[in-house]
């Protein structure tokens, strides 16, 4: 018994590490292939947040719908009745069953519409060191658009950016979320 779960985890790890080093891959030929830094950070946006990431992929697998699928799935959350309960589900579950950390909220506004999730550690910069000529590189922005995509797909529409970085040399990785509005449902007229 105690090989099978060894074994599980062993293969969450593998996959996690692949993942990393794919997505390294994805970086360095992003990189070669965009003349500036902030090129590059809104190809890394836009990857899962607009389902871009079927250049890469499998031909129609947008990631971003995949994802909030699966997690809905497998997470057995209900919908949130407001911002901060949904910053709990983020923080505390979904980080944890996909990147295996779980960062903390922090800095809430007066208003209760903007936060931040503090990183202590991210998986996604565990095989990387940033080279001097792009140093405006925002090399994980990709969780940025994991984010908003996800939360589109629930019907709220958020605004997520790295405010700090471990990767530039601060001491945490910070992403700022800012509650933007509700996404209604466009039904035709006369249907409810």
């Amino acid at each position: 018994m105690s090989r099978q779960a060894n074994r599980g985890t062993e293969s969450k790890k593998m996959s996690s590490e692949l993942f990393t080093l794919t997505y390294g891959a994805l970086v360095t030929q992003l990189c070669k292939d965009y003349e500036n830094d902030e090129d590059v950070n809104k190809q890394l946006d836009k990857i899962l947040h607009h389902g871009l990431f079927s250049n890469f992929l499998p031909r129609g697998f947008n990631i971003g719908v995949r994802l909030i699928e699966d997690f809905l799935a497998r997470s057995n959350v209900g919908r949130c009745h407001d911002f901060r309960e949904t910053a709990d589900v983020i923080a505390k579950v979904a980080f944890k069953m996909y990147l295996g950390i779980t960062p903390s909220i922090t800095n809430w506004s007066p208003a209760g519409d903007e936060f931040s999730l503090i990183l202590e550690n991210n998986p996604l910069v565990d095989f990387v060191e940033l080279p001097d000529n792009h140093s405006s590189l925002i090399y994980s922005n990709l969780l940025c658009g994991v984010l908003r995509g996800a939360l589109e797909m629930v019907q709220m529409a958020v605004e997520a950016k790295f405010v700090q970085d471990t990767l530039k040399g601060d001491s945490v990785t910070e992403i700022r979320m800012r509650f933007i509005r509700r996404i209604e449902d466009n039904l035709p007229a006369g249907e409810e």
